[in-house]
This record gives structure tokens, sequence and C-alpha cells, in this order.
């Protein structure tokens, strides 16, 4: 197997770190990338004001998301633990040990590339890993790269080195991108996840107001809590809120809202839940404490509300969109039947489901609820009582 292993402070992670990533991994057809933040990088101090070890970690596992790879991309925290300065070294050697018979790459851009030999224990570097090195602007050619090549060649003749240039890298340094963020701009500089959680922590000087966010930034702090998968379901969501309060006469701002909220604490497992759950003082019926599906909803919802300070009709349209309930408004049906037939959905039944929907409203809701309820029966699971109370509401 082929592994790359791709270091930084990562503060904070951007653009220029996932696109360069990214190309070496196709290029050098990895078979998987470990990315590894610095807890205290040998070369230079972290500046005054820093995010935590435990922020550029969650920063990093965000942006580490968006190179869209999987389970091909791994956060590691193997130097944030390690007490004292990071060593490259010392990480190499402790991945040779849990990879020995795999051949591993050490990715770097230009600037580390042309000092590697004034690095701690070069040699130990290069006799661990290879060295794949990028350049990140035009400037970096071939030209500057050779001299550098063949020094090395020559001073460790057990080096391995490839050396590429990516055009079209995103190229700034994390140092201007830190000074652009503090006066409220760089977010184009960012993935939209790691920037949704700068603005969420407060971080680099931002201090935004989470109960008053413009959209804009609205929807990157959503896109902060989701796993990467979930992020298509989540914005088709968003669109397809939008076009039922338009279709049915609802108010869009409220959900776009709710769409962009709606799945915030999906990706907690059932301790995270059940502890939400007991902070927001959160009742949970027999049903409820077992299935952890039904949990993200009512958890969202006190998110929604105690962070984003959303209304209780945007709360409501969170808190039932999974189960639906008897007599339900209009902004809670079209969240329930946006989350159920945005453009991401594909499954048995779903074109239908989309047509009727927008011929009537409380058609296709009872529609969803019905299929909702043969696919849980089919599989042998029990049906949320308020899911059957909403069907038969409607069925009067």
């Amino acid at each position: 197997m082929k592994i790359g292993v791709y270091g930084g402070t990562f503060n904070p992670p951007h653009l220029g770190h996932v696109t360069a990533a990214r190309a070496v991994f196709e290029l050098l057809k990895l078979d998987l990338l470990l990315v590894v933040p610095d807890r205290e990088p040998p070369h230079k101090a972290l500046p005054a004001g820093s995010p935590t070890p435990e922020q550029r970690l969650e920063m990093t596992r965000l942006a580490a998301e968006q190179l869209g790879l999987g389970d091909k991309v791994r956060v590691l925290d193997v130097e944030l633990k390690r007490e004292g300065r990071s060593y490259t070294s010392d990480t190499l050697k402790a991945l040779r040990e849990q990879y020995p018979e795999d051949e591993l790459w050490l990715l770097m851009g230009t600037d580390m590339f042309l000092t590697l030999q004034a690095w701690h224990t070069p040699e130990e570097i290069l006799s661990l890993a290879g060295i794949a090195a990028f350049g990140r602007t035009e400037a970096d050619t071939e030209e500057l790269f050779s001299a550098q090549r063949d020094y090395l060649y020559r001073t460790y003749p057990q080096a391995r080195i490839f050396t590429l240039t990516i055009p079209g890298v995103v190229d700034v340094s994390s140092t201007e991108l830190r000074a652009l963020l503090a006066r409220g701009e760089g977010a184009n500089l960012l993935p939209p996840a790691v920037y949704g959680y700068i603005l969420r922590e407060g971080l680099y000087g931002t201090g935004a107001d989470l109960k008053h966010l413009p959209f804009r930034q609205l929807r990157p702090v959503a896109l902060s809590y989701l796993k990467y998968k979930r992020i298509p379901h989540v914005l088709g969501t968003e669109q397809e809120a939008i076009r039922l309060a338009e279709r049915y006469g609802a108010d869009v701002e409220k959900a776009r809202v709710a769409a962009l909220l709606h799945d915030c604490t999906k990706k907690l497992d059932m301790e995270e839940q059940l502890a939400l759950c007991r902070r927001y003082g959160i009742q949970l019926d027999e049903l409820e404490q077992k299935a952890l599906k039904l949990l993200h909803a009512k958890t969202g919802a006190a998110i929604a509300r105690d962070v984003f300070g959303v209304d209780d009709e945007i709360y409501r349209a969170i808190w039932w969109h999974t189960t639906g309930h008897a007599h339900m408004t209009l902004l809670e049906k079209i969240i329930y039947l946006a989350d159920y037939i945005e453009p991401s959905r594909d499954f048995p039944g779903v074109d239908k489901l989309r047509s009727v929907c927008y011929k009537d409203l409380d058609e296709g809701l009872l529609l969803g609820l019905e299929m909702t309820i043969e696919e849980m029966t089919s599989m042998g699971n029990p049906v949320h009582h308020a899911t059957i109370e909403a069907r038969d509401a409607l069925k009067g």
C-alpha cells in the first residue's frame, strides 16, 4: 500500500491545502492519505491567540472530508498528543511501526522542500519515507526544484524524491488568511465547513453573532455540523424547502433556516444524543430512548434555538421533521417533505411522491407518511405513534 503523510499546523486548513493534497493523491496514486496537524512546529511558534489543538484538529478533519476520499483519508492526532515539539522523524518512525510493509511518502510544499536539509534528522526522514514536493504557485517550477533535488540525491543517496507543480492550486498563506478573517474576508479561500466552524468558535477575530447570521454565513456554519456525505442532502433540503414554501405561500426565510439546521446533530452517536437530551430537558418516550434515528430532530431543534436563536415555528419544524405529528403547521409539513423528496433522494416511489407534493401538499404528506409506515413495518421496525397519528388525522 502506498501511503501519503501530510503534516502542518493547519492554522487554519485552507483550499490550498485541500487542492494540493488531492492533486498529489491522484498523481502518486496513493491508497491512503494521513493528515497530521502539528502540536508545536520546530521551525516557528504558533501565533498568540491561535486555536487550541483540539480546534485545529476539528478544522483539519472538516477540511480532509472536503477531499471526498472517504476512508482513504484519515486525520491523526499523534502529534497533538505528543508533548514538546513535533518532529517529523518521530511521526514517521511511529507510522513505520504501524505500517511496516507499506510505502510512505511525505507531502510538502516548496518552502519545506527547499529547507529539508535543515530539518531535525533529515537523513532519518529520507530513510523512512519518500518526498513528494509540490509547487503551490506558478513560480514553483521544475527549474526551482531541480537544484534542491540534485543536492538531496548527492547528500542522501537513499532518498526517493517526486516533485510536481500543481497548476491552478489556490495560492494563500495561513498568515495572510488569518489577517483576512479578522477583517471579515477570506471565506472564499476556505472549505465552507471550515469557515463555518471558525465562525461558530469565534476564531481569528471573526466574532460572528450566531443568532443574527446572514444566509451567506449561516449556510457554512450549518455545514460545519455535518459529515461530508450529508452536505448534499442538507443543501438539497434547503432548495426543496424554498420551492415548496414559494409554491404554498409559506415564509421562505424560515423554511431555509429550518432546512439548513434540521440535521445539525445528525452525526452524533447515542451517548452524545442522550447527553444533549439531559442538557435541554428533553423527555423521551420508550421508543425514542432506543431509536437513535429519532433523537436528532429533537436535539437539533434544541441546538437551533439555543445557539442560533430560532423562533418557535422553526423550532417545531425541526422537532417534527422525522416523525411528523397530527395537525402539522404549514412550515412543519414543508420541512418534513423537503427532507423526504430533496433531489439527492433516490428510492422506489420518490418521483411519484414529488409529483403529488406539488399538486397538493396534504396529499403529498399523507403519501409520505404512508410510505414511511409501510417501509418501517416491512422491516419489522416499530413506527412512532406520532407518525401514525399524523396519518390518521389526514385521513380523517
